[in-house]
């Protein structure tokens, strides 16, 4: 059995888009296509060295659940699926994609590595404060009066999404622990590269009684990776997305391409607010910071293709700890 301990060990967290290239290119043939390029990278690492645990994200592969159950409730009377279960169900298509897809490359460079996909959950907090304002929209679009309707029946939360429709909001609260660690632990411990907390984990919450039960919620994904590589006290966080490098002033004329910054630069860029936008970068930078100040060594962020070139230190924007300041252990 290989101690993981004396092993560099990374998380990578790529994104549920990064399986869709374009709008044009959203069936699962080519959602697989995309699969294979981004695990060939991910090879890279491996063959270099590196155990790797993988995250992912499964925002548009939710979206493509929810719509079908939906279409297949209207028209044929089928019952739809509850959003816990469409989130397991994305475990395991984008987990065999990635998970294939991977033991393909390794086994063609000679390579003798297993891989394995943890249909994963993660408890969250019943009293997060984000399932008092639900804000994440999910599903298809409705009038007002289906909308109504089910908010009446269903319990759903609905709002109007700038002049589209009406869509079902649900909550995105904090991950706080990832209920399958130990088996992920256990699994890097004798060598097998991991995927799990697929689309930031399937929520759960803890009713009171020690038991799980499911939550219609969405947890981030970069969030759900962060709490792994802490909780797995990995050498190196890497986010994988589709810009090479992290930009300050993203999208204006005074944009510059970070290569390096620390801990507390990070820090504050996000409290000056105008450098990284909430749904996009600002996120990751967030899970870097909890990531880091839980006792992270490094974190990195740069696109598929390039992850190879940014573990040289040839691109990517790496992120460190200030240099002489201790943090706390990851518990």
């Amino acid at each position: 059995m290989t101690d993981h301990r004396t092993r560099k060990v990374a998380v990578v967290a790529i994104g549920g888009n990064s399986l869709i290239a374009d709008g044009a290119h959203q069936t699962v043939e080519d959602q697989y296509a995309a699969a294979r390029e981004t695990t060939r990278h991910i090879a890279d690492m491996v063959q270099a060295g590196w155990d790797v645990a993988i995250g992912h994200g499964n925002g548009p592969q939710v979206g493509f659940i929810l719509r079908r159950s939906e279409i297949a409730h209207r028209v044929e009377g089928m019952h739809e699926v509850p959003l816990d279960v469409c989130g397991a169900d994305s475990q395991g298509a984008i987990g065999y994609a990635l998970q294939q897809n991977l033991q393909n490359w390794l086994f063609l460079r000679g390579i003798h590595r297993d891989v394995a996909t943890i249909v994963t959950q993660v408890l969250v907090d019943r009293e997060d404060p984000a399932f008092r304002k639900p804000t994440k929209p999910i599903g298809g679009f409705m009038d007002e009066e289906e909308a109504r309707r089910r908010e009446a029946t269903m319990g759903w939360s609905v709002v109007e999404d700038a002049g589209r429709g009406w869509r079902r909001v649900v909550a995105s609260p904090l991950p706080k622990e990832v209920v399958e660690l130990d088996t992920v632990k256990a699994l890097l411990d004798a060598g097998v590269i991991v995927i799990t907390v697929g689309g930031g984990g399937i929520p759960v919450i803890d009713p009171g009684n020690g038991v799980y039960e499911g939550t219609a919620a969405v947890i981030d994904k970069d969030y759900a990776s962060s709490l792994l590589a802490q909780s797995i006290g990995a050498d190196l966080f890497l986010i994988s997305t589709a810009v090479e490098k992290v930009a300050l002033d993203f999208g204006k004329p005074e944009q510059r391409w970070v290569d390096r910054m620390t801990l507390s630069e990070a820090k504050r860029y996000l409290d000056e607010g105008t450098h990284f936008a909430p749904g996009s970068m600002a996120p990751k930078i967030q899970a870097i910071v909890r990531y880091l100040e839980a006792g992270g060594k490094h974190a990195i962020v740069t696109t598929p293709e390039n992850i190879g070139r940014a573990l040289r230190n040839e691109t990517g924007t790496h992120i460190v700890r200030d240099r002489g300041r201790r943090h706390a252990p990851a518990r």
